[in-house]
């Protein structure tokens, strides 16, 4: 092993977050103890923050500095980022699609062609959302909140509910969610003693107190869980009416648990009332049954699966 490839194979394991003995770091570049010593001095000249520590349970690690140096990413590392940035270039978060595109346009420069062809492979095969909000997440609020989360501290905030009504809020964050393209943040509300569920692009003048609390168990014991299944309890539901173009008793076989009310037209069609469920449930068991059919309601579908194709259409155009 050349002297330059030793050097980034110590480093790779460096950036690794624990510490390195340096008698396992000779072990695994398989050289001398003395060698190990020589290159971390050069890390060291190069403006890499290596740390050393004394003792039985002793050894090098890599601090954070106050000037960041070259980072050695491997293939996966480095296309996992760029997928990563381009993703939050798309996130509500006020500011960081800038940032992100920023990090991105620097990051794509020193691609090699090989990685280069397989991010440009990864994202032309992927469909973009939209990238206009109607309401900003403060990344200021973002960061107290997902601070006070860690640290287990009490935040009072101003909060703006869905009525336009603007109350003051003292609470005990337990988990931040990020679900579809809106961030929630699950708390224990102290002043009326139960959960509560806010969006974030609806706080401000968040600040943490300093006091800790005990955490709480969420309901159900998973966050993430309770709300998505609050949020989705909270979505409008409706009944599909449509004619298909499917024999009925095919159609009872193809829905299901799901079949409401089926009605034959003919020996090839039949009209179906669903049960009740969200827009978004409803398209997809229509588009699942794989054949024609017209839906005569609720506006709400139609239009939905009106957008839902011209989505389709630009991706396959």
């Amino acid at each position: 092993m050349s002297d330059a490839a030793r050097l980034l194979r110590l480093l790779s394991l460096l950036q690794t977050p624990r510490e390195w003995p340096g008698s396992e770091l000779a072990a695994r570049l398989e050289v001398t103890p003395r060698t190990v010593r020589r290159d971390i001095d050069r890390l060291r000249d190069l403006g890499y923050p290596v740390e050393a520590t004394m003792g039985m349970l002793g050894g090098y690690r890599l601090v954070a500095g106050k000037a960041l140096p070259p980072l050695l990413l491997d293939d996966e590392e480095a296309v996992a980022i760029v997928v990563g940035l381009r993703t939050a270039a798309r996130q509500p978060v006020a500011g960081i699609a800038e940032a992100s595109s920023r990090a991105l346009a620097k990051l794509q420069q020193v691609l090699p062609p090989r990685l280069a062809r397989r991010v440009s492979s990864l994202t032309s095969a992927t469909a973009p959302g939209a990238a206009s909000f109607a309401s900003l997440v403060d990344p200021a609020q973002l960061t107290v909140v997902a601070g006070a989360v860690h640290s287990r501290e009490r935040v009072r905030f101003s909060y703006v509910a869905h009525e336009g009504v603007v109350s003051k809020r003292h609470v005990e964050p337990v988990q931040l969610v990020a679900l579809g393209r809106r961030w929630y943040l699950l708390a224990f509300d102290l002043e009326r003693d139960d959960w509560r569920i806010f969006r974030l692009d609806r706080v401000s003048s968040a600040l943490a107190t300093g006091a800790r609390f005990t955490p709480r168990v969420p309901p159900g014991g998973d966050a993430a869980e309770y709300v998505t299944q609050k949020m989705y309890d909270a979505a409008p539901t409706y009944r599909a009416r449509a004619t298909l173009r499917l024999p009925v008793g095919l159609a009872r076989a193809r829905l299901a648990d799901f079949a409401g009310e089926l009605e034959a037209v003919d020996d090839e069609s039949c009209r179906w009332h669903s049960v009740e469920d969200t827009v978004d449930y409803l398209a997809f068991r229509l588009t699942l049954l794989g054949c024609e059919f017209t839906v005569d309601g609720p506006v709400e579908l139609v239009e939905h699966l009106r957008g839902l194709g011209e989505r389709i259409s630009r991706s396959v155009g």
